[in-house]
């Protein structure tokens, strides 16, 4: 099952979300659960895969799961769901497992946004094992830290920050995490948190502009 619009290069900017109970359910989830800026960040980062899959020419997206394992891969962070003993990436993708299971979906698409939501937190992840994964990495690294800045443009940045500010993201995401670092010194957290994320939350190109 492949749902949803992505944009092509010469679309509209702003991509169609899925029209799915899966896509309709992981946002009304994330409002509930999410702040208002961590819930933009989330929904930043689903543009910017979506964009940067068109601009790339990166065939067979799932375009329903792209946007629920967008949309749901920092719920780990939310105190509702904060595990204590698993990283919060990998707690976020239990909770897309279970959503996904009301929605229906089969046993190994539903395990498929479990990795997908655990891999965003990987260093790389190579497009021909996971392109969703490959998309979101890029993607929430981009939103985070503007890694890759150049992969979206100037256009896009302004279009999307204009309907989704960054508002006071970077300072919740920094606190959030860095809290996962102290309390799970063995998790994607403490690799974060420790190659100065900080510096370069601060040092984003999109901070100065919304």
């Amino acid at each position: 099952m492949r749902s949803g619009h992505p944009p092509s290069p010469a679309g509209p900017i702003i991509p169609d979300a899925p029209e799915t109970a899966a896509a309709a359910a992981a946002l009304e989830f994330a409002r509930e659960y999410y702040s208002p800026d961590v819930l933009n960040h989330a929904v930043r980062s689903w543009i910017w895969a979506e964009h940067i899959g068109a601009e790339r020419g990166i065939e067979n997206i799932d375009h329903e799961l792209l946007y629920v394992a967008a949309l749901l891969h920092d719920i780990g962070l939310a105190p509702a769901y904060d595990n204590v003993a698993l990283s919060y990436e990998e707690a976020g993708g239990h909770v897309a497992i279970a959503l996904t299971t009301g929605a229906g979906w089969a046993p190994e698409r539903r395990q498929r946004v479990l990795n997908v939501i655990v891999r965003h937190n990987w260093t790389s992840v190579d497009v021909d094992l996971d392109a969703e994964g490959h998309l979101l990495e890029l993607a929430t690294g981009l939103d985070v830290t503007g890694a890759n800045a150049e992969l979206v443009s100037d256009e896009l940045v302004a279009a999307v920050l204009a309907d989704f500010p960054r508002g006071d993201f970077g300072a919740e995401f920094l606190a959030c995490v860095t809290d996962q670092a102290e309390r799970k010194p063995d998790t994607a957290a403490s690799r974060i948190a420790g190659a100065g994320l900080a510096a370069k939350v601060t040092a984003h190109p999109h901070e100065s502009r919304g």
